[in-house]
């Protein structure tokens, strides 16, 4: 049973109005569940979360169901222009794929999946490339490109926490105490990677995520942990990025925790010429997009040597944004480019 364009929208708008913040989106699962069981799909709801509709593995369509917090009332209201905007968190990042790839789904009987945990630790992707036994010919993971755009890049990421500490002296001492050596670690790995003649998406940039210093609890000693992130571009490694941070560290210790690779896609794989296909076939002019963040296409194309992109409605200045909003004829647009990629492939 094929999906009309209004279940699709309903889909979504219903998708948008259940709260999935990462780690609470069982209740938006159940919904996806329910939206494929109608139209005829064996799915289920998988150890962690994931919604499993396996099918034919041409391509496998998938997108995650968690977002970031944020309460942004959810209406549907007429722009400027005539069109009908969804607003509400996740509209853009990523529920608007997300709907767009289940209904694809049902419209063609594509495999799909539906991943917990993306804006976190990835733990749902991480998970099916664990457990799915057999590897799809192709992906398209679901990331906001606009309707006529398709990523085929993202950086990478390191994670770490610093952790550093001194004995207590007096603070009119001239000798460094923990926090002073944490700053002066993080001076020294900003300085490593700092070259502003390349472009964002090439270079290594270093961003702290968190602090705490001051006394330790026995009061004879001073603390500092601090929480980093280096987004790592095609053309370096985590072990490389890692390295030069390691060779910055003179006092204290870091232990890194996330590692997730970049990714650089051909232009010329199966994929990307569907997608420059069915785009040209309504109009559009295709725009092959780099990302500098990080997604589960990464976590995808490490596990899987098939040909991937990532393709979704929306706009992505509006991730995470406060004003996150979809216009709802982009999300009909995407959706016939998802079916008529996804013929392609099949």
């Amino acid at each position: 049973m094929s999906a009309s364009t209004a279940q699709a929208r309903e889909l979504l708008v219903d998708l948008v109005r259940i709260p999935s913040v990462s780690g609470e989106e069982t209740r938006c699962a159940r919904r996806l569940v329910a939206f494929l069981e109608r139209h005829g799909r064996e799915v289920w709801l998988d150890e962690v979360g994931n919604v499993r509709a396996p099918a034919d593995d041409g391509v496998l369509l998938t997108s995650h169901i968690d977002t970031v917090p944020g309460d942004i009332p959810v209406r549907v209201e007429t722009d400027d222009t005539g069109r009908d905007v969804l607003w509400g968190r996740g509209s853009v990042d990523a529920k608007g794929s997300l709907a767009a790839m289940a209904t694809a789904a049902v419209r063609t009987g594509a495999s799909f999946v539906g991943v917990v945990g993306e804006e976190v630790d990835s733990r749902g992707s991480r998970h099916v490339v664990e457990t799915r036994e057999a590897v799809p010919s192709a992906v398209v993971n679901g990331e906001p490109s606009g309707w006529d755009g398709f990523a085929l890049g993202y950086r990478g990421i390191l994670g770490g926490t610093y952790l550093g500490v001194s004995e207590l002296e007096h603070s009119s001492r001239p000798e460094n105490n923990a926090i002073q050596d944490a700053m002066d670690w993080w001076r020294c790995v900003e300085t490593a990677f700092d070259d502003e003649s390349v472009a964002v998406f090439e270079r290594v940039t270093c961003k702290p995520v968190g602090f705490e210093g001051g006394f330790g609890e026995n009061g004879l000693t001073v603390e500092a942990t601090m929480e980093v992130q280096l987004r790592v571009p095609p053309g370096y490694t985590t072990d490389t990025v890692r390295e030069t941070a390691d060779s910055c560290l003179q006092k204290g210790t870091v232990n890194w925790h996330d590692r997730v690779e970049p990714v650089m896609e051909s232009p010329r794989t199966p994929v990307a010429r569907a997608f420059r296909a069915a785009i040209r076939a309504r109009g559009g002019d295709p725009r092959m997009l780099r990302k500098t963040g990080t997604s589960d296409m990464n976590v995808f194309a490490d596990a899987w040597d098939v040909p991937i992109v990532s393709y979704g409605p929306g706009n992505s200045e509006f991730d995470h944004a406060p004003d996150e909003r979809l216009p709802l004829p982009e999300y009909g647009r995407a959706v016939n480019v998802l079916v008529d990629v996804s013929d392609r492939l099949l």
